[in-house]
């Protein structure tokens, strides 16, 4: 009887240091905003297309609201929550005009592809279209979700439609729930509320209003307290392809409040306090003239330069980087690996190295 007992204590006592262990793991966020130029972020709105009534309603109204001659000023105005907070506490990489550089790997530069690279750390040659269509290639939310520390605490939302299939969601086992997917109820009482909005949305395409993508994301978070969870709002993109500048601006702002109100969340919930860090990108740039600005692929010139922002737990504050350097989206997969303490191999294909700043820092502390 006393053996017994004490195998008991012994078994209890293994899992609840197994429990903590996985409680205090570090918690990653990954926030894309699909198709979003480096332009805005570190130049703000641009005042040529801002003023083309091709793009804009009303010229005059939208540089009431987003535009400075003072280039700081004008970049608060569209993104407070990067350039009051972001460029203070964490770090900013991919302003080509000091020669940092942020790009895709991939030769395709359209979404399918820049997903799987931010998601897989893989460039894959095979060309996918933005088709819903089965990704076979190992990705590191599946990979975490398979280990001790993060099993059942990885959650990805997507507005894109598409997400699911390049996470492949039919053979891993995490939660994932992209486009106008009905959420799964079960007696809560919000995600029945969102599922009726959904249901009521006229104009369904193949993207979801990126408010009810935060909506569903943010319930599931208060719910579940997830470790590792994906957002990707896709508005942005949206706009940009019906040639709607001002509405691609203000979607970006919505979207750095969104991303602002989830850090607020964040530290001041004692579950992800100080353990939670944030890593924000686009899957791909796009034209930078006022002829092709809201198109992007391999044959449209800036296609392929992109950005990143950091911020929270083994991020160091050095602001907006200006060193000459380049890092590549492919390198985020093995960086949020790195970051949740793990180390994310995949046997049917190769993985980027992470980002050094990253890494460097890590190794420091």
């Amino acid at each position: 009887m006393k053996k017994y007992f004490l195998s008991i204590t012994l078994v209890f006592s293994i899992l609840f240091v197994s429990a903590q262990k996985a409680s205090e793991a570090p918690n990653v966020f990954i926030i894309t905003i699909d198709g979003y130029r480096w332009q805005e972020v570190f130049r703000g709105a641009d005042l040529s297309l801002m003023s083309d009534q091709k793009f804009v309603k009303d010229t005059n109204l939208i540089k009431e609201q987003f535009w400075s001659d003072d280039e700081l000023e004008r970049k608060k105005m569209l993104m407070p929550f990067f350039w009051n907070v972001i460029a203070k506490r964490g770090l900013l990489l991919g302003n080509r005009d000091f020669g940092n550089k942020v790009a895709v790997s991939n030769f395709y530069k359209i979404s399918y592809p820049g997903y799987n690279e931010i998601l897989t750390g893989f460039a894959d040659k095979k060309f996918i279209a933005n088709l819903p269509l089965r990704n076979y290639n190992s990705n590191v939310l599946d990979y975490l979700n398979k280990s001790e520390t993060y099993a059942g605490k990885v959650a990805a939302f997507s507005s894109w439609n598409v997400i699911p299939y390049i996470l492949d969601e039919k053979h891993n086992n995490f939660t994932v729930n992209g486009g106008y997917e009905a959420l799964e109820e079960d007696q809560d009482s919000l995600n029945v509320l969102i599922n009726a909005v959904q249901s009521k949305v006229n104009d369904k395409s193949h993207t979801r209003k990126d408010l009810l993508t935060y909506a569903s994301a943010k319930n599931y978070i208060e719910l579940n307290h997830p470790k590792v969870l994906f957002l990707g709002l896709g508005e942005t993109d949206d706009f940009a392809h019906k040639k709607q500048y001002d509405q691609y601006l203000y979607k970006a702002k919505q979207v750095d409040q969104i991303i602002s109100e989830l850090w607020y969340y964040v530290q001041t919930d004692p579950f992800y306090k100080n353990n939670t860090t944030f890593i924000i990108t686009t899957d791909h740039g796009r034209g930078s003239k006022s002829s092709n600005w809201s198109t992007h692929g391999f044959w449209v010139k800036g296609s392929g330069e992109t950005w990143m922002a950091m911020i929270g737990n083994n991020i160091i504050n050095n602001g907006e980087m200006k060193n000459k350097d380049i890092a590549y989206l492919k390198q985020i997969a093995s960086t949020i690996s790195l970051l949740a303490d793990e180390n994310f191999e995949a046997e049917d294909h190769t993985v980027a190295r992470p980002l050094a700043v990253v890494k460097d820092q890590i190794k420091n502390n």
